[in-house]
């Protein structure tokens, strides 16, 4: 046995080894998947970071379904799985979210008006607001007047013969014979 006492080294290999890695999206990524796939995990030390993304990968990751409490301000702020301090408090402490120890932050903490302003300015975002107006003006041109388009007006219209005020007159149930 490899655990038995006094037997330190093992003379054969791994018995069981994967022939191919492991694929958190293999038939097809979920919505689960797709989120966490995208999620920035910003405000971290590095080594939490690596915690987080092999939870990721490995398809271990659990997003948080209702806000936790911050150990720091004992606020319902804290939104992001596996975080144990609000990012406002870690931005004003200058600590991790996920472990509260001083390291180094890899991905800074934005504050709300710096990330408007990113998202504000830049190629992409101006792409993205004019495809935005594109596709309101298309609707509009569909949806704006309702009677300009239909082939019932132009039928009418060129049989003149129909009075748009005249009304059908239809019988009461009592007055018919059956």
């Amino acid at each position: 046995m490899s655990s038995q006492k006094g037997n330190t080294s093992r003379t054969r290999g791994q018995k069981y080894q994967n022939a191919t890695a492991f694929k958190n999206n293999k038939y097809g990524a979920s919505v689960q998947v797709k989120i966490a796939s995208a999620k920035v995990h910003d405000g971290v030390c590095q080594h939490c970071k690596d915690i987080l993304e092999w939870k990721v990968k490995y398809n271990k990751y659990k997003p948080l379904t209702q806000p936790r409490k911050c150990v720091k301000c004992l606020q319902k702020t804290v939104k992001d799985a596996y975080y144990i301090i609000c990012k406002p408090c870690a931005l004003s402490m200058g600590v991790c979210c996920k472990c509260g120890k001083e390291k180094d932050v890899v991905i800074p903490l934005h504050t709300k008006q710096e990330g408007e302003e990113e998202e504000g300015s830049g190629p992409a975002s101006e792409a993205q607001k004019k495809k935005r107006k594109s596709s309101r003006a298309e609707d509009d041109e569909h949806d704006g007047d309702f009677d300009s388009g239909s082939d019932l007006d132009q039928s009418d219209s060129s049989e003149g013969t129909l009075d748009r005020q005249s009304k059908v007159t239809v019988p009461h149930i009592a007055s018919l014979k059956i």
